[in-house]
């Protein structure tokens, strides 16, 4: 019995993620169907190595524990045989106790054909501790799994973000292959819908609600819209995560939102009122006399809703003083004896 390096099969890496497998199993199991290779016994072969090396590393708990003894399945082998009853010994080297199914049938009859290093590490009994210190067998029962959560991006709009909105969207999601059940098999091995995996993708709109006061990288959880669940265990999430668009007039900071208001020049030098959009309704702003360019006012409770609570952030306003154009001859001789006027101030 030889090593069969799982990962070096499908050409992934040891650290590839579960989207990674798929993709290159897909891929594979393609490129050697038997439909695809008839009467190639060389194909036939390769595929059964890349089901098999798919069906250990597509499971969390199975790719853990591949990846704890693969390499070292000798030893694993040994202990395992020497701490058996006399019975298990049997079932470990012949695949039964005698006069009972081999496990070769088992597999045959299940339409596996997974190796002997497979079965060795992932039969139909796995070890257990007995109280007494042996190793006895026993049927190992897959635990209910929950869904696999999905992530998907949402692109809101600075208004979306401050009120509110409802969206529909369509993501694309995973869900059991209705014709293998999610099992990957049919009566005649692999399922072609699922090309084995035992789920399908499709296209799904959902009616999404953007809660006001989300920031840029939010996660919006959308419960039970993930991956479905293995051996009855619940769907997973579906998380929609943020994209804050910019505006082209509020710019958020934190819990604030900064913008500009044009203000003439004689109402910065002598006082007056301007008006300053937010994102309800706009607002008057006081100016007082002798205001400087670049002065920032404080307009509290016109920033960003925030998610934890009814408080909001406050709308800061920088003043852009405007200078005036295109200036008549009376207005010019007026500045200049403005200017007369305070150069005086200055000798003085």
């Amino acid at each position: 019995m030889e090593f069969k390096d799982y990962y070096k099969i499908l050409g992934v890496p040891r650290d590839a993620d579960e989207k990674t497998i798929k993709a290159a199993y897909r891929r594979l199991a393609r490129k050697y169907h038997p439909d695809v290779n008839k009467g190639d016994p060389k194909a036939e072969e390769k595929f059964k190595e890349i089901n098999e090396a798919y069906e250990v590393l597509k499971d969390p708990e199975k790719r853990a524990k591949y990846d704890r003894f693969g390499a070292d399945w000798e030893r694993y082998q040994q202990a395992a045989g020497a701490r058996a009853e006399t019975t298990d010994f049997f079932e470990w080297l012949f695949g039964s106790r005698p006069g009972a199914e081999t496990r070769q049938e088992r597999r045959e009859r299940a339409g596996q054909g997974f190796s002997d290093f497979f079965d060795l590490l992932f039969g139909e009994f796995g070890e257990t501790l007995g109280r007494a210190g042996t190793r006895e067998r026993r049927r190992v029962h897959q635990r209910p799994q929950r869904g696999q959560d999905y992530e998907h991006p949402i692109e809101v709009s600075l208004r979306e973000a401050y009120h509110g909105a409802t969206r529909r969207l369509d993501v694309k999601i995973d869900e059991r292959c209705p014709t293998c059940g999610g099992s990957g098999l049919n009566g005649r091995g692999i399922c072609l819908t699922c090309q084995g995996t035992g789920f399908v993708s499709r296209t799904k709109t959902l009616e999404v609600k953007i809660p006001p006061g989300v920031r840029d990288g939010s996660r919006i959880r959308i419960a039970g819209q993930g991956g479905p669940g293995v051996d009855g265990g619940p769907p997973g999430d579906l998380y929609l995560k943020v994209v804050l668009l910019p505006d082209p007039r509020f710019e958020v900071d934190g819990d604030n939102l900064r913008t500009e208001v044009e203000v003439p020049l004689y109402t910065a030098l002598l006082g007056g009122e301007v008006v300053v959009p937010t994102l309800d309704r706009p607002v008057v702003l006081r100016i007082p006399p002798e205001t400087q360019n670049g002065q920032v006012f404080r307009l509290r409770g016109k920033g960003m809703p925030s998610l934890k609570g009814d408080q909001r952030g406050d709308l800061l306003v920088r003043v852009k003083v405007v200078l005036p154009t295109k200036l008549t001859p009376e207005e010019r001789q007026l500045f200049e004896r403005l200017r007369e006027l305070r150069e005086s101030r200055v000798r003085a």
